[in-house]
């Protein structure tokens, strides 16, 4: 058999011909033949796809193998064993190609050359027993069809001459015949009573030749007889029946065993938990070789071999695999203190060799230390004596651990003895598909742990990205699992079908949750940041102040040279100090409108811009110093100078364009949001002018943007099935039950329970956050306020928000993530939805 292989790909190139074939799309398979490219020579593999689509997982069973198999199994000295698939010869005993000279495996039978083999070519696809006449001779051929995994079937024909088995009867009856002719002349009562004598034994050894030829090989008695050559004959017949009898029951234990081993691969295959899949692989072993015990043990990243199962029959002892406590037995150590390997135990010797150790007695092996397992026989009143430990070595990588086995068994008995050679190669094989399956699932969780490594370090950069989202999406997924959990124990009511059953579901729900801001790796910190209405980088209120000392400065000037013209100085400084007196006025009402503290009313909006048409001279070039792209949205020509200025304006340059690109990458989504025509508009007085807060409509629209950026991103992303609805989840938590939300203003009858408890878990944790710059920290209690009115608004869902309360996830939340001071009594009754009685 040759090792086993794993392939992930859906479809991955023959061995034989280097082009690709496709695997199974689900279920076990079991191949056409075809010649392996590793090894040069044809063979059969068994396959079966690994769930969610992530590999498959294969067995290879090379025909010269089998061929020796087959060729051990001696039916009659010119019978023997022919299997064939499809009508192609896979092995056959060199006894029953008769005629055939030049046949190679995988030849149609029909044109072996061999009369036998093309007769079995043509016979129908069923069991049972016939007679052929090959060549004018008479065969037995009785076949058996092997119809294994993925509708593949395997035609079995065990073939003998007649005479092999009547052969020997027919000679003896010529050669009595002559000596009864004989003793006819001399004395004819002699004759009688021998040959009644003789006809007896001939009968029943023709009855034994005829149960041969059914394969009935159940009476063993001998044939006794006064004649040397008769009871030779029925002598022979009775040897003959034996060893018929054992390479049959031989092969129908072979045959049983590879069964179980194909039928257990493909089974770790599909297994996802590893505790079940240790499991599986301990009492496989246990089973195909009856042992008494047994133990599994995977080596960990310091280098030992960690007891993970340990089962004995006798001693009742079941320790680790599913359900249960595991092993407290200390690690064995792959080396000494001094650095070498350690040799000394037979687990740690049979890892670094990496090859099976057959022991018949643990207390006869001088190489290794078993004085433990003397220590622990004597406790438990127990004997421990033939071992058999096998290596787990994947296909091309290093050994994980090791199969140990303990007392061997026969079938129903108790008696102990060693583990046979043939059966080792049955825990060889078995141990490399093990091997395979635990590090497919290894590798499997490492590729999950990796992946959420990766999407919690998103989350934390983008936490990170500005102290005004804190630790937000950190926390969220963390309230959003609470709040799941106690929805998923709801019997009754209209949360009572929810739950997620399995901890793929769950892990989904979580990814979701985590992912459920990543759109804002997108959105510019000075946008979320923006505290002034004319920052960007920067405030540009200092911009507008060096104005201002301009027109000041102007002013001073002017004072100057009106006395230079003749003007009275003290005419001349107060018309000065009542200009100071207005600048100083106009300026500061620009800077408190830059604040945004208060609603900008048309008054107000009326003064700035009257200060805005106030002018000052320009004297340097404004195309200067520019970036390339910064430079495209200033006119082709510089304007001539001096060139006169309004103290505050909204140029074209301010203005900045949405792409086109940006634009259709929206398209077909479903958003509903309407896009600003353009991506930012820095004018100064349209700014200024913004009515509450300091975003203008292009940054509202910005930092909103970032929902509609997590959707694009992750429906992008080639989710495997288990995570498809990872973008629902992470990418609804701004709608509304009334579908007032963006950016698609789904209603609740297209919002799971998943998505509305993520909607609830981003709303509290903003409320609750006590690290954002911009806002005092909240109370529990007037948190809870705020998030009912979102209730009796109709944008959360209300049975949640009751359940969030009664369940008191809230305080649960509050004592892991709110400061002491934050944390006071809260009344839910006020407002939880009293039932009626």
């Amino acid at each position: 058999m040759a090792p086993l292989s794993s392939r992930s790909p859906a479809t991955t190139p023959a061995r034989g011909h280097g082009t690709a074939r496709r695997w199974p799309a689900k279920g076990a398979s079991l191949s056409a033949p075809y010649i392996f490219s590793s090894l040069k020579e044809p063979g059969i593999t068994a396959s079966r796809k690994l769930p969610g689509g992530v590999g498959v997982f294969g067995v290879d069973i090379t025909l010269t193998g089998l061929g020796r198999f087959v060729e051990s199994l001696a039916v009659s000295p010119r019978g023997g064993v022919v299997m064939a698939d499809g009508g192609k010869l896979l092995a056959a005993a060199h006894t029953v190609r008769v005629g055939d000279t030049a046949s190679s495996l995988l030849q149609p039978l029909a044109e072996s050359g061999s009369p036998l083999l093309a007769a079995i070519a043509g016979r129908p696809m069923t069991e049972g027993l016939e007679r052929l006449d090959i060549a004018g001779e008479e065969w037995l051929v009785r076949q058996d069809v092997w119809n294994g995994p993925g509708g593949r079937t395997i035609q079995i024909s065990v073939a003998a001459p007649a005479t092999d088995f009547a052969g020997h009867i027919q000679e003896m009856q010529r050669h009595v015949l002559m000596l009864a002719l004989g003793a006819l002349a001399v004395i004819v009562p002699l004759a009688l009573w021998f040959s009644s004598s003789m006809a007896k034994v001939v009968r029943e050894l023709a009855a034994d030749a005829e149960r041969i030829q059914n394969m009935d090989f159940s009476d063993d008695e001998a044939h006794d007889s006064h004649i040397q050559e008769f009871h030779q004959l029925g002598e022979a017949f009775r040897q003959m029946k034996a060893t018929l009898s054992a390479k049959t029951d031989a092969l129908a234990f072979a045959q049983d065993k590879l069964a179980r081993i194909i039928d257990l691969g493909i089974a770790m295959s599909a297994e996802r938990d590893t505790s079940k899949l240790m499991d599986m692989i301990l009492l496989g072993a246990k089973d195909l070789t009856n042992a008494d015990g047994g133990t599994l043990y995977i080596r960990s990243d310091d280098d030992k071999l960690n007891f993970q199962i340990l089962r004995n029959d006798t001693l009742g002892v079941a320790l680790g695999g599913e359900g249960r406590p595991a092993p407290t037995i200390p690690p064995v150590p792959m080396f000494d203190e001094s650095g070498q390997p350690n040799h000394r135990n037979v687990v740690s010797h049979a890892v670094h060799q990496q090859e099976t150790i057959n022991i018949p007695d643990a207390y006869d092996a001088g190489q290794f230390d078993f004085s433990g397992t003397r220590i622990f026989d004597e406790r438990n009143h127990y004997r421990s004596k033939s071992f058999m430990t096998v290596p787990l070595k994947p296909r091309g990588g290093d050994v994980i651990g090791a199969l140990q086995l303990i007392n061997a068994r026969p079938q129903g008995s108790s008696e102990i003895i060693p583990f046979a050679a043939d059966i080792q190669r049955f825990i060889e094989a078995l141990a490399a598909q093990a091997a395979t399956a635990l590090y497919n699932r290894e590798l499997l969780l490492a590729q999950e742990r990796l992946m959420d490594s990766m999407i919690q370090l998103i989350a934390g950069a983008i936490d990170a990205k500005s102290p005004y989202t804190g630790g937000h999406c950190e926390r969220v997924p963390e309230l959003s699992v609470m709040l799941a959990e106690k929805a998923c124990e709801v019997k009754d009511g209209p949360l009572a079908d929810f739950a997620f059953t399995t901890d793929e579901e769950w892990r989904e729900f979580r990814i979701g949750a985590w992912l459920h801001d990543c759109g804002k790796v997108t959105t510019p910190e000075y946008v979320v940041d923006k505290a002034t209405k004319l920052e960007t980088i920067y405030n540009r209120i200092h911009e507008v102040r060096t104005r201002f000392e301009v027109l000041l400065r102007d002013a001073e000037i002017q004072r100057l040279r009106s006395i230079a013209s003749g003007m009275n100085p003290a005419e001349a400084g107060s018309r000065m100090a009542g200009r100071k007196a207005q600048l100083l006025d106009d300026f500061a009402f620009v800077a408190e409108c830059n604040v945004g503290g208060e609603f900008m009313a048309p008054d107000k909006v009326e003064r700035l811009k009257r200060i805005a048409g106030y002018t000052w001279w320009r004297h340097f070039d404004d195309r200067l110093g520019l970036s390339h792209e910064e430079l495209k949205r200033y006119p082709a020509e510089a304007s001539p100078l001096p060139m006169e200025e309004k103290l505050l304006d909204d140029k074209p340059h301010h203005v900045i364009p949405r792409a086109a690109a940006v634009k259709d990458l929206y398209q077909g989504c479903g958003f509903q949001t309407q896009v600003p025509e353009n991506l930012y508009n820095l004018g100064e007085v349209y700014n200024l002018s913004v009515g509450r807060g300091t975003l203008t409509e292009e940054e509202r629209f910005k930092i909103n943007e970032h929902i509609m950026q997590t959707i694009v991103m992750l429906e992008r992303l080639p989710f495997p099935k288990h995570l498809k609805r990872v973008p629902e989840y992470a990418g609804t938590h701004h709608e509304t039950m009334i579908g007032s939300g963006y950016p698609r203003k789904l209603t609740q009858d297209h919002l799971s329970i998943p998505a509305r408890i993520t909607a609830i878990a981003d709303i509290f944790e903003a409320l609750t956050a006590s690290d954002r710059p911009y806002k005092k920290a909240k109370t529990l209690s007037e948190s809870v306020k705020i998030l009912s009115f979102f209730k009796k608004d109709g944008h959360i869902d209300p049975d949640l928000f009751d359940l969030f309360l009664t369940s008191g996830v809230y305080r649960d939340y509050a004592e892991r993530f709110l400061l002491p001071e934050q944390i006071d009594e809260v009344e839910i009754e006020k407002f939880v939805t009293q039932t009626a009685a």
